[in-house]
């Protein structure tokens, strides 16, 4: 074997290293990429570097990211899920498992509002656990529909996995955001229908809400409150979505629109203040200098990798895959869904993507269809134990009389529910490139 292509997995080998003995990732990225680059070529490889950089971050659809977490940080800040939640609640009325069902609804609308995994399980586990536990839900049941629930906004557009894939792929924002309604609307009713199905075998583990408390309020106002707290977000959703689908607006127009319309939104419910607006502007500065910063580092692992010919090594040891194109594309689901154990989705986007982009073109792969494909995988690792990041984030709000055995076993049916999902938009990609053929992407 070349030196070289020693040096490239030496260099793979240090990133996990690194990683698991406790270094940031985009500092294993920078050093491994670095360290190697510089043994195998000196300095010399690295003049590249400065017009890389400044090429990735200079396109001009990574303007809609910021804008996007903004709007998703406002909204969130505002706790517009808090009254939502409650009125979802109420209107389930008398069915076993509506609150569940409620929990998976809110989890979309929150998805596709903020796209923010961590602060929508952390919204839905204050706001509901202690809630179901009271009226007799089974703890793991309930801890299983908040997680897997909360990772909708991964797979919903407007997604930023969604804007980073159509990015490194070449693809159009609007064409991924199209590819992916159908694949999240069918991962919703799927979690939906085995909710409700367990009302059905099961159903003292989903109780309905008592009839005393449901008759407590007027039903009118119960109408008035849903179409104050569910109608903003929702519009506000949809009239980003549309322009961006539709080709009325680009992306980065769409986000402005939207971070405007969040901030609007707030106004209306009367949660905006100076000081909401301050912390959702350092909160969007943070999450948007983190993503930049692995992004940058990404660049440096790429070239290294690259240059000590890295592709070569991947593309070679691919063809030893069986099964051609459809086993090079299920070995590449699975190395994410393994990734997604310990990272988290924008380094694997970043480090597996573009190897494996060269080998999708090159075999003819539709790469809408694989971004969606990508995309849930990324969401289902997010509920893998034992290190799937949904379960800390609910761990860290759960009663303590919530084990974390008990949200270990609650996801796992969820698990296989969202495997189902991704089986389906395997063996049916109209699923996921219908809508895009349709609207003419």
């Amino acid at each position: 074997m070349p030196v070289n292509e020693i040096l490239a997995l030496a260099c793979i080998a240090s990133f996990f290293i690194l990683l698991f003995v406790g270094v940031p990732v985009a500092l294993t990225l920078a050093i491994s990429g670095f360290v190697f680059g510089f043994i195998g070529f000196g300095s010399g490889l690295f003049n590249l570097l400065p017009a890389r950089i400044y090429g990735v971050t200079a396109n001009y659809t990574l303007i809609a990211i910021p804008l996007f977490v903004f709007m998703g940080v406002m909204l969130e800040k505002s706790r517009m899920a808090d009254e939502l939640m409650e009125v979802v609640g109420y209107l389930a009325g008398g069915l076993r498992g509506g609150m569940g069902l409620g929990i998976v609804l809110v989890g979309m609308l929150m998805g596709a509002t903020t796209g923010i995994v961590g602060a929508t399980i952390v919204t839905l586990g204050l706001l509901t656990l202690p809630t179901l536990l009271r009226r007799g839900y089974d703890k793991r049941l309930a801890c299983g529909a908040i997680c897997a629930s909360g990772t909708l906004g991964q797979l919903i557009p407007p997604s930023t996995i969604l804007i980073l894939l159509a990015d490194i792929m070449g693809q159009s924002v609007g064409t991924l955001f199209a590819a992916a309604v159908f694949p999240g609307l069918l991962l919703t009713a799927i979690l939906g229908a085995y909710i409700l199905i367990v009302g059905v075998v099961r159903p003292d583990m989903v109780p309905p809400i008592p009839i005393e408390e449901r008759q407590g309020g007027a039903r009118g106002e119960l109408w008035m409150k849903t179409l104050k707290v569910g109608v903003p977000p929702i519009a506000l959703v949809l009239a980003v979505l549309g322009s961006i689908i539709g080709g009325v607006a680009a992306p980065t127009e769409a986000a402005s629109m939207g971070a405007l319309g969040s901030i609007l939104v707030a106004a209306v419910a009367g949660r905006l203040s100076l000081k909401t607006l301050v912390d959702v502007v350092n909160s969007t500065a943070r999450i948007t200098a983190m993503m930049f910063f692995i992004l940058i580092c990404s660049q440096v692992f790429a070239l290294a990798f690259r240059g000590l010919g890295g592709e070569r090594l991947v593309h070679d040891v691919f063809e030893m895959v069986p099964g051609g194109a459809t086993g090079m594309l299920i070995f590449m689901l699975a190395i994410i869904f393994v990734l997604g154990f310990f990272i988290e989705w924008i380094e694997i986007s970043y480090i597996v993507v573009p190897m494996f982009l060269p080998l999708m073109l090159a075999d003819g792969v539709d790469v809408v269809w694989a971004a969606s494909l990508i995309a849930v995988v990324l969401q289902t690792s997010f509920l893998t134990p034992p290190f799937g990041w949904a379960l800390f984030y609910l761990r860290g709000v759960a009663p303590p009389e919530v084990a974390t055995l008990d949200i270990y076993k609650g996801v796992v049916p969820f698990i296989g529910l969202q495997l189902v999902a991704l089986v389906a938009v395997f063996v049916f990609p109209g699923i996921a490139t219908w809508l895009p053929k349709a609207i003419g992407w």
